[in-house]
């Protein structure tokens, strides 16, 4: 399969060499050197792109694929308030999505745990939740956009929150703590607190081959198919 990496950081390099390693081939590199100028023809020598950029560039690179019949994987965050226009554009472009806030097959069952944990929490109104969230330096969007899908699994459940905030600490809101140190490549902790215990689930990263494995088995999914998929079409 010949891949398209739109976006060549340190989460595009990790793709790649998986991607070599499962017998695929790289045809395509996007950086900051060529942003602006890589073109149709070049994209459409791939039969899937693989989108790790940045929130500013991620919507164009994914209507750019739209128009020239790839299909993308995208695991960019920070994009999500475009979704709606997104989605209505793969249907009328017959074209074809795969998006997930964290591509890990490990953070994929955390979110199970996630729901079904706050499921049970809804109950016990003596516990407060809270999260916190960790990242390198480098990671542009607050909260992250996997603390977000946390959130909000959380604000399904347990009725007597009402929102998410990354400043405010009222009852009725969610607040999640956001950390940006070092080379972090993922934390993130669910905590629920009362008086007389605490209950903790955390999922923790040790690199981004995770990651990077779970976007190129998308490809791998993806290829020579339409519609919008997430990664509840593979767990």
């Amino acid at each position: 399969m010949n891949i398209a990496l739109l976006g060549y950081g340190k989460m595009g390099k990790e793709i790649e060499a998986i991607a070599l390693q499962r017998g695929h081939s790289i045809v395509l590199k996007v950086d900051e050197t060529n942003a602006s100028t890589y073109t149709a023809e070049e994209l459409k020598t791939a039969d899937v792109a693989i989108e790790f950029s940045t929130p500013d560039a991620v919507v164009e690179n994914i209507k750019k694929c739209f128009d020239n019949q790839v299909p993308i994987v995208v695991g960019t965050t920070g994009w999500y308030q475009n979704f709606k226009d997104i989605e209505s554009e793969c249907i009328h472009k017959n074209a074809a999505l795969f998006h997930a806030t964290n591509f890990s097959l490990g953070v994929n069952l955390f979110f199970k745990v996630n729901t079904y944990l706050a499921e049970l929490m809804n109950k016990y109104d003596s516990y407060d939740v809270e999260m916190e969230e960790i990242h390198h330096t480098q990671k542009l969007d607050k909260p992250s956009g996997t603390a977000i899908s946390l959130a909000l699994q959380i604000l399904d459940k347990v009725k007597r929150k009402k929102n998410w905030s990354i400043s405010d600490r009222f009852p009725e809101t969610l607040f999640i703590k956001d950390v940006r140190e070092g080379d972090v490549p993922g934390t993130h902790i669910v905590r629920y607190k009362s008086h007389v215990d605490d209950i903790e689930i955390m999922h923790k990263a040790h690199n981004r081959k995770g990651f990077a494995l779970g976007a190129v088995i998308a490809a791998e999914h993806i290829h020579g198919k339409k519609g919008i998929f997430t990664m509840n079409d593979l767990i």
